[in-house]
């Protein structure tokens, strides 16, 4: 027979608590659908957990596991070892350290056993060292405290990356596109083509397709040289250009600009760059924990006194007040769940 037709490969997905479900079930359902098409079961997975019971998903479904991680690490010296471990996790995975779990990443690693990471799983990825140099995704919503907290990850908003036996992905329905690229790596194109079918997914999308909309679509904004003077200013948060900067950026006057953001965005440039600035600033307050003085340097104010100004002007509550309340709906859902 074959041998690519008799290729086989196990994997195990490690669950952290409050992991999201949809990416989660879109990469093994990927996986049975693609067994399905094959005629044997070509790929085969069982979910971990560091003590071996039941972990809650953010929905709050509960989802069995087959082993802890005491079992998994002696599972590296022997017949049992995976080919792929995929870290599992998604809201508040910035409160998930356990350095046994970093341990088993890297020696799991080190071992040759591929490492990968399913929404914003590259965040227990990067807390194990695994991502220092090395290209990675992640949800967008989690993208600016992850690029704040681990500095030396290369990490884009792209749908999933693939570097040096390290895979990552943005989470939803990107690890179903993560796992249609390991598909076609160990079966090929026609196999992938057919579990698009099945899926009802018509088109395998690029590791590097957007994560979020465009800008044009977005924000509803048809207007080019505004649609660029937009990403010009969210590419400069923590250094914020003055408009002078922008206007020649942009090959405009002041006054055009000026003109073209109340016609199009109805306030000026000025407020509006304002907004995106303290928008990161809220990412930042509820996915990280960075301190608030942090925080305003990394959206570009110059003291902390008047970015909680300005924030509570834009939402009516401070900065401190944001993570106070993101805190006590996190400790009451997590109560809701116990009980």
């Amino acid at each position: 027979m074959n041998k690519m037709l008799t290729k086989k490969r196990s994997l195990v997905f490690f669950m952290v608590p409050q992991f999201t479900m949809l990416p989660f079930s879109a990469a093994i359902d990927t996986l049975r659908i693609a067994n399905r098409m094959l005629g044997y079961q070509a790929y085969t997975w069982r979910l971990t957990s560091v003590d071996g019971n039941k972990v809650y998903s953010s929905c709050g479904i509960g989802v069995e596991a087959n082993s802890s991680l005491a079992e998994e690490r002696r599972h590296l010296s022997g017949e049992n070892r995976p080919s792929m471990v995929l870290v599992c996790s998604g809201i508040d995975v910035e409160d998930f350290n356990n350095k046994s779990v970093n341990a088993w990443l890297r020696e799991s690693y080190n071992r040759g056993v591929a490492v990968g990471s399913l929404c914003t799983g590259a965040h227990v990825l990067a807390q194990a060292g695994l991502l220092n140099g090395k290209r990675c995704a992640i949800h967008w919503e989690n993208l600016p405290g992850f690029s704040e907290a681990f500095p030396q990850a290369e990490v884009y908003a792209d749908l999933y990356e693939v570097d040096s036996n390290l895979y990552t992905c943005a989470g939803g329905t990107a690890s179903l596109d993560m796992m249609l690229n390991l598909i076609g790596q160990d079966f090929g194109e026609a196999l992938v083509n057919r579990v698009c079918e099945q899926h009802l997914t018509d088109r395998v999308r690029s590791p590097h397709d957007r994560q979020r909309l465009p800008l044009r679509a977005r924000l509803g904004v048809q207007n080019a040289k505004v649609l660029s003077i937009i990403e010009l200013m969210e590419g400069n948060l923590a250094e914020p250009l003055s408009l002078l900067e922008i206007a020649d950026g942009a090959g405009l006057s002041r006054r055009q600009i000026e003109r073209l953001f109340r016609q199009e965005m109805g306030r000026s440039p000025a407020r509006y760059y304002l907004e995106i600035r303290l928008d990161r600033a809220r990412h930042l307050l509820v996915q990280s924990s960075m301190p608030v003085v942090e925080v305003a340097v990394a959206c570009g104010f110059v003291s902390a006194s008047h970015f909680s100004k300005c924030y509570r002007e834009l939402y009516n509550r401070s900065p401190q007040q944001e993570r106070a309340e993101r805190k006590l709906t996190i400790a009451t859902a997590r109560q809701a769940i116990a009980a």
